[in-house]
């Protein structure tokens, strides 16, 4: 535990000052991040980032995590919207499936495809968060920290029944109903002191679908290292794991928002 807020501080003393200067600084720090995401999922799968496989995934993940404001200069100079140029990478990725002999194979390429979307999609929407104002930032985080405590704390005091043993075999029902309450009071004390929202009820009801997604989200990624046999994503953040163990929620939960035009 203690090695865990060490880190965490760490970890906050770096993203902080970023989130709050925004901009190029912050893009570049999500790309960075996203990078490290990427090559924690890609080595799941044994495909290592500096290949030929491996780079035209990165080069797909660069594309899709291209802020809106950056659309019409790269089109206008190189003539391709986002979906064109990463449907190409798509088709070479396929082509050289071929000029391998199936070493790497059509699976491969659709892992290597689903993992840029995975993480270039999450990423991209963190950085369209941080365009849209930071006080949407700020409640995307804290409602995936307090759904994280709350389930944390209410599982280990009165948990009994497993929630997905097969998955997560520590997560209990009452640990996954005391995260999303922990996440409404977070809201409706935010929405005090900042309205994100015209009313509480419409704030309630995104916090409540916000944390059960960031949930799922965790899940989801328990799942992929269940499969793959792996305890951590990576060991960058000590008593964490990787980048993709830390962001596993927000890649799901800041999409949502967006998709609920809760942002935006």
């Amino acid at each position: 535990m203690k090695q865990r807020i060490i880190t965490a501080i760490i970890g906050l003393a770096f993203l902080v000052p970023l989130v709050l200067l925004g901009g190029l600084p912050f893009i570049l720090a999500v790309y960075i991040m996203a990078t490290i995401g990427l090559f924690e999922l890609l080595r799941m799968r044994e495909i290592r980032l500096f290949s030929v496989e491996g780079i035209l995934t990165w080069i797909a993940l660069v594309i899709l995590l291209m802020p809106v404001t950056w659309n019409d200069a790269v089109y206008s100079k190189l003539g391709y919207t986002k979906i064109e140029m990463s449907f190409a990478i798509i088709l070479i990725l396929l082509i050289y499936t071929v000029i391998v002999k199936n070493r790497y194979t059509f699976d491969h390429a659709a892992f290597s495809v689903l993992a840029a979307l995975y993480v270039g999609i999450g990423f991209y929407y963190l950085i369209e968060t941080r365009l849209a104002g930071i006080e949407y930032v700020i409640y995307a985080l804290m409602v995936i920290w307090t759904t994280d405590s709350g389930a944390y704390f209410v599982g280990r005091k009165i948990g009994k029944r497993k929630l997905w043993p097969e998955i997560s075999p520590n997560k209990t029902v009452e640990g996954f109903i005391g995260g999303i309450l922990s996440a409404v009071v977070f809201a409706c004390i935010f929405q005090y002191f900042y309205a994100l929202s015209s009313t509480y009820i419409i704030l309630v009801g995104v916090t409540v679908v916000a944390s059960i997604v960031g949930q799922l989200g965790d899940l989801v990624e328990s799942a992929l290292k269940r499969h793959y046999a792996v305890k951590d994503s990576g060991k960058l953040l000590p008593g964490h794991g990787g980048i993709l163990d830390r962001f596993d929620s927000l890649l799901f939960v800041l999409p949502l928002l967006h998709f609920l035009h809760f942002i935006g």
